[in-house]
C-alpha cells in the first residue's frame, strides 16, 4: 500500500520527512545516525542524489534533496 505523496517533478528540490514507525527514538544512537549518513553519501556518489541539507532528529529525518538523474517511471 502506497502512502504519502508522489514526487512527479524529479528535476526540482523537495523537502522530505521520513519517520520511524511508532516514533521510536532510534537515532539517539550514533550507530544508527551513521548508517543514515553513510547511505546519503553513497546515494550522492552513486545514485545522482543532490543533497542540499538534512537534519536527523531522535525519531525522524528532514531532507532537502533533488535527483540529478531523472527517472520518469511512476
Amino acid at each position: 500500500m502506497k502512502e504519502g505523496y508522489t514526487i512527479r517533478d524529479q528535476e526540482r528540490p523537495h523537502f522530505i520527512t521520513c519517520t520511524v514507525v511508532d516514533w521510536v527514538d532510534v537515532f539517539t544512537r550514533k550507530v544508527y545516525r551513521d548508517v543514515i549518513i553513510e547511505s546519503l553519501e553513497y546515494c550522492k556518489k552513486h545514485k545522482g542524489l543532490v543533497l542540499y541539507g538534512y537534519v536527523i532528529m531522535s525519531n525522524h529525518i528532514h531532507l532537502i534533496i533533488q535527483s540529478k538523474k531523472v527517472n520518469y517511471q511512476i
